[in-house]
């Protein structure tokens, strides 16, 4: 199977995570323009799953290193599976909720307070399980991109003052969603055995394991949960299986895609983790926020009727986020 095998590499695999998961969003934009994000989030979870399976089947089962996937899964503990499985529940429950406050608040402001809550609390969470790189480091470039979410969030305030109608709800979603988020990356983590992913532990799951049965998880527990969402919506009337299955072969690919490239990010960054390690994988993947704020503001032009003092703080954000990245990575150095 593939394997990182050196820092550099690990950091260019979370660069890639930072682009999937700061990007998959945009498919939500598109797809709510004539679909509502529960019919959305069907195909979206679709992806995610397929995207592992894939995974799965050619880096993971391919190559001389490493057990293949189907040889590690049949190797691996009940109690390993089960907490990527519960890590797939999690991020399920968080995600719905996430995409629920892109919905009702936009990308500018869903990702930086859902997300950035999530970066500092996920960050302290695997710091404690696993403490690798160097903490000083770690926890400044943290403090930095904290500063950086607060700055984002009076930008918010001032933009809204702008608007008619001020979706609170949306921010309370997106802190309740950030909450859940920080805590499921613990539990893929702890299926692996983030020292050697050549010869993992016995009951151990090599990290293509460990997302395909984490994507099972998300699987398994949409059918629950979206369902709910499909009957009590957090906006609008409810929605029915059968305006899923009226939507277009071409609205329903959208949703795919979006899955698909989350998914990505996502391998991708758990691979990275050996070598990172599962703090610094998490944050670094975690700067999403930067590149969705991008997306938000540049693309969406979410702020297109903000006062001209929202400039600054937009680039201090930016600023500080980068700069508190780059502390990120140093700190594996």
């Amino acid at each position: 199977m593939f394997i990182v095998q050196s820092y550099p590499v690990a950091v260019f695999c979370c660069i890639i995570t930072m682009l999937c998961w700061g990007s998959w969003a945009n498919t939500q934009k598109l797809a709510s323009k004539t679909w509502r994000f529960e019919l959305f989030y069907w195909d979206y979870v679709l992806g995610i799953f397929l995207c592992a399976t894939l995974a799965a089947f050619t880096l993971g089962s391919y190559g001389d290193q490493g057990r293949h996937f189907t040889n590690d899964l049949a190797q691996a503990s009940t109690a390993n599976i089960i907490s990527a499985f519960i890590g797939g529940i999690i991020f399920n429950a968080a995600n719905i909720l996430f995409s629920a406050a892109i919905a009702m608040a936009g990308m500018a402001v869903a990702f930086p307070v859902a997300i950035g809550l999530a970066l500092v609390l996920g960050v302290l969470v695997n710091y404690m399980a696993t403490q690798k790189g160097d903490a000083t480091f770690i926890f400044a470039g943290v403090i930095l991109v904290t500063i950086a979410i607060v700055l984002n969030a009076i930008a918010y305030k001032k933009a809204a003052a702008t608007q008619q109608k001020v979706s609170s709800k949306g921010i309370v979603v997106a802190l309740l969603a950030g909450l859940l988020m920080s805590f499921f990356y613990r539990f893929i983590a702890a299926s692996m055995d983030l020292d050697n992913f050549e010869q993992p532990a016995i009951g151990k799951m090599t990290p293509y394991t460990a997302v395909f049965i984490f994507a099972t998880g998300i699987v398994c527990s949409n059918l629950i949960f979206n369902t709910l969402l499909m009957k009590k919506p957090f906006q609008g009337p409810p929605v029915t299986y059968a305006d899923y299955f009226k939507g277009k072969w071409s609205t329903h690919m959208v949703g795919i895609l979006g899955g698909l490239i989350w998914g990505i990010g996502n391998q991708f960054n758990l691979i990275a983790a050996g070598k990172a390690g599962p703090a610094i994988s998490y944050a670094l993947g975690q700067g999403a926020t930067l590149i969705a704020a991008l997306w938000g503001v540049f693309i969406w032009k979410e702020f297109k009727d903000a006062p001209r003092s929202t400039n600054g703080l937009l680039a201090a954000m930016f600023l500080l986020f980068i700069a508190g990245l780059a502390l990120l990575v140093y700190a594996g150095q």
